[in-house]
């Protein structure tokens, strides 16, 4: 199993509308073949930063996700919110 840790810096003032957006993304999510769990977080000192922290069955169900047509179009929806693009960090077991 991995981990995949999502960072994404959103713009201020627009944590709503990336919250309802990133909701709908997680919905999708749920129905990725491969996927284990998943979580949405934010920073407690810096509110604007927001993570994503899901766990796959493997690298590779994770890579289908990453390059599949519903992320992509999940992807469109938050991007007008996001200050700079995703960070993505793959984590695997010691």
């Amino acid at each position: 199993m991995i981990r995949v840790l999502i960072e994404r810096q959103i713009i201020e003032g627009l944590e709503r509308p990336y919250s309802n957006a990133i909701t709908q993304m997680m919905q999708a999510i749920v129905r990725a073949p491969g996927f284990v769990s998943g979580e949405s977080l934010r920073e407690l000192d810096r509110p604007n930063h927001h993570l994503v922290l899901s766990a796959w069955s493997s690298r590779h169900a994770w890579q289908r996700w990453a390059v599949s047509r519903e992320r992509r179009d999940a992807l469109d929806a938050i991007s007008p919110f996001l200050g700079e693009p995703e960070r993505i960090t793959i984590l695997g077991p010691l």
